[in-house]
């Protein structure tokens, strides 16, 4: 019996077929477009003297501008602080088998998330006007009473709103962190013997540090900007005083861009800072980390 082999393909030397690299026409054509518009856009901002890049440039690294733009890196860094502090016992009494402290972060954190961030700075900045003293002390008997009105400024006011806004949503990324590791991963670190302490150490937040980082950044990135709310308490932030500038020369859209630009550098800064964070917690779960933006740039080169 004889086997028939199927005719060799023709067209090329030996009979080898020819490899033929696929076209994607449509990916070139929108590649184009993309520059075009991109190059339109860049020439609008250049040309068009609306922009008032001279003005811009002059208010830019301004003093007055700097001072604001450091008012609001400390709020950002305290509102951030004092939040994840107060969303780490959030977390903790949700996760609680006791019903009066699931009750009590779960009122907290419905309440703190439901009023806008606006109102709530407000009620902080008017706490006087409810309680004119606080004391501490036996409940219902003496103590040692002060006034609010020394004990809140316009600052402490707006940090705090911060703070206890900033806390509700960071219990709930928290929690869902701890949530994200796998049951079995408890009861590996319970069978080894390890004491209950360095089981959640080294064992569980390595691991939800990888689901907390992400929602945290952003969590951070939206406190940065938050902070422009802080302008109805008169507080010279970034926002506040690029508002006092323009409403002095009229020059709205150039100043609205000094304001714009620091956001974004600030923001870029903070985006570097978490790849970094989420290297360094990725060493667990991948043989390689990824190259950092030097390493790639490095590589780049020597190519």
């Amino acid at each position: 019996m004889s086997v028939i082999s199927p005719p060799r393909p023709t067209g090329t030397a030996g009979g080898e077929l020819k490899v033929v690299p696929a076209r994607h026409p449509w990916r070139w054509a929108g590649t184009a477009l993309v520059l075009v518009l991109l190059a339109q856009f860049g020439h609008g901002l250049a040309t068009n003297p609306g922009w008032d890049w001279s003005t811009f440039a002059g208010y830019f690294l301004e003093k007055s501008v700097l001072q604001a733009l450091l008012l609001t890196l400390e709020l950002t860094v305290g509102g951030a602080l004092l939040g994840f502090l107060g969303g780490v016992p959030l977390a903790a009494m949700r996760l609680s088998r006791n019903p009066v402290l699931q009750s009590v972060s779960w009122t907290y954190i419905w309440v703190f998330r439901s009023v806008p961030l606006i109102v709530q700075l407000l009620f902080w900045a008017n706490l006087g006007y409810l309680y004119d003293r606080l004391q501490i002390g036996v409940p219902f008997g003496p103590g040692w009473s002060f006034s609010t009105s020394s004990l809140v400024s316009s600052f402490g006011a707006a940090l705090l709103g911060l703070a206890l806004h900033e806390a509700a949503f960071a219990g709930e990324i928290i929690r869902s962190g701890l949530l994200s590791v796998d049951q079995g991963q408890h009861e590996a670190a319970a069978a080894l013997g390890l004491p209950r302490r360095r089981q959640f150490f080294r064992i569980v937040l390595p691991q939800a540090m990888r689901a907390i980082l992400p929602n945290a950044a952003n969590l951070l990135v939206n406190l940065l900007k938050s902070t422009s709310i802080v302008y109805v308490l008169a507080i010279g932030e970034l926002f506040y005083q690029v508002q006092v500038i323009y409403g002095r020369n009229g020059r709205v859209v150039p100043l609205l861009m000094v304001a714009t630009v620091w956001y974004v550098v600030l923001t870029a800064l903070l985006s570097i800072l978490q790849y970094y964070v989420e290297r360094h917690f990725a060493r667990g779960a991948v043989r390689t980390l990824p190259p950092t933006p030097f390493q790639r740039l490095r590589a780049a080169i020597r190519g």
